[in-house]
C-alpha cells in the first residue's frame, strides 16, 4: 500500500453539517494525491438548501480561523472547491492546488457579502 501523504486534521472543526451526508472534512489522505482546489460556478440562490451548506461550511471556517490563514489540511476539496477563489483565496501566489499543505484565507469583505449568515456567533441549521 503506498504511504498516504502527510495531511493536517483540524482538530474541533465540524466533520459534516447536522442532519446532512455533506462532510466538512476527509479522514485520511488520498493515496493518489489530494483533489486540485479550483474554483467552481455556485448556482445555489441565498436561501436554498445548497446556499445554506456553503454559508454553514463558510461559519465553521470563520469560527475556527478566523482570519488567520489556514493550512488545507483535511477540510473537503468539495466544499473548499464552491468557496474558493471569492470567499476562500489562496496566500500566496505560487499556490499549489493539489497540496494539503496549501495556505488559504477567508476574504472577509467578499464573504461578508456573499454569506453574512455565516459572521452571526451561532448558526441555525
Amino acid at each position: 500500500m503506498a504511504k498516504l501523504a502527510d495531511m493536517t486534521k483540524h482538530r474541533g472543526f465540524p466533520y459534516a453539517m447536522p442532519g446532512t451526508g455533506i462532510q466538512f472534512v476527509i479522514r485520511r489522505a488520498n493515496p493518489k494525491g489530494a483533489t486540485p482546489i479550483k474554483a467552481l460556478p455556485r448556482h445555489a440562490r441565498p436561501g436554498s438548501g445548497a446556499h445554506r451548506i456553503d454559508a454553514a461550511f463558510l461559519h465553521a471556517l470563520w469560527h475556527h480561523f478566523g482570519a488567520e490563514p489556514f493550512e488545507r489540511g483535511n477540510l473537503d476539496a468539495a466544499r473548499l472547491n464552491l468557496l474558493f477563489g471569492r470567499e476562500v483565496v489562496a496566500v500566496d501566489k505560487d499556490f499549489d492546488p493539489v497540496s494539503y499543505e496549501a495556505m488559504l484565507v477567508i476574504n472577509e469583505k467578499i464573504a461578508r457579502q456573499s454569506f453574512p449568515e455565516s459572521f452571526e456567533d451561532i448558526f441555525e441549521v
